[in-house]
């Protein structure tokens, strides 16, 4: 059952999150000066105009995926910033969206658990296999918390096309931008078996990846973990 309500999650956040995902990156390259998001209709919660391949079915398979990125002018950007800082600027964007939604899982969970019949039904299904809607609501809550912590996370790598790569380009030098430039193909190739053979070769409590994204996690959850202690049951 877990196994089920864990795909659905990677589903709802094809279809929800990772748009808005997308729609973050536009915005801001917008409030930029650059509106070439916008011209090709990528400023919208559509998932279709937004659906990687690739990236959704990773997503779809381990947790960890992205979406076709949003096409950007750094040229069209407004005088205020650097390009290197406007592009870093428009990269976070997306991960902070990712960050946000499942600070609002988590919130809504925790609020949601303070209710006496809620923890009932979580009760019954952990140790009477009784499995409610309410549970499975939580349940999807709470998947759809680590799944937009992993996207966050997994988005910052530092490897094109995922946001990382601007933000890491930042605060860089240029030399080290030809030299990853040149190797590009050999790092995406690195970059592609980790994500795909990482999980058989290096144990979870090793995993670079993992330990951040569990990290993260903590402390995202530790700011709205306070409400049934504030709360109470209801």
């Amino acid at each position: 059952m877990n196994t089920v309500i864990k795909f659905l999650a990677r589903i709802i956040i094809v279809i929800l999150v990772l748009p808005l995902h997308e729609l973050a990156h536009g915005f801001v390259a917008k409030k930029l000066g650059d509106d070439t998001a916008e011209e090709q209709g990528r400023l919208t919660l559509n998932p279709i105009a937004h659906i990687d391949p690739i990236g959704t079915l990773l997503l779809v398979l381990t947790g960890f995926g992205w979406a076709k990125p949003v096409p950007v002018n750094p040229n069209r950007f407004n005088r205020n910033h650097s390009l290197r800082a406007g592009m870093a600027m428009v990269s976070i964007a997306g991960p902070a969206s990712n960050i946000i939604a499942s600070l609002v899982c988590a919130l809504v969970y925790n609020f949601a658990y303070c209710f006496e019949f809620v923890q009932k039904a979580c009760i019954n299904a952990v140790y009477y296999g009784e499995y409610s809607i309410i549970y499975i609501i939580m349940l999807l809550l709470n998947f759809c918390f680590s799944i937009n912590i992993g996207l966050a996370v997994f988005n910052l790598i530092p490897v094109p096309p995922l946001d990382g790569y601007d933000v890491f380009s930042y605060c860089t030098k240029y030399k080290f931008d030809d030299w990853f430039r040149r190797n590009m193909q050999i790092i995406r190739t690195v970059f592609l078996a980790y994500i795909l053979l990482g999980d058989m070769i290096i144990p979870a409590k090793f995993n670079p990846l993992y330990i951040v994204t569990n990290l993260v996690s903590k402390a995202v959850w530790f700011c709205a973990s306070w409400i049934p202690n504030v709360i109470g049951t209801i």
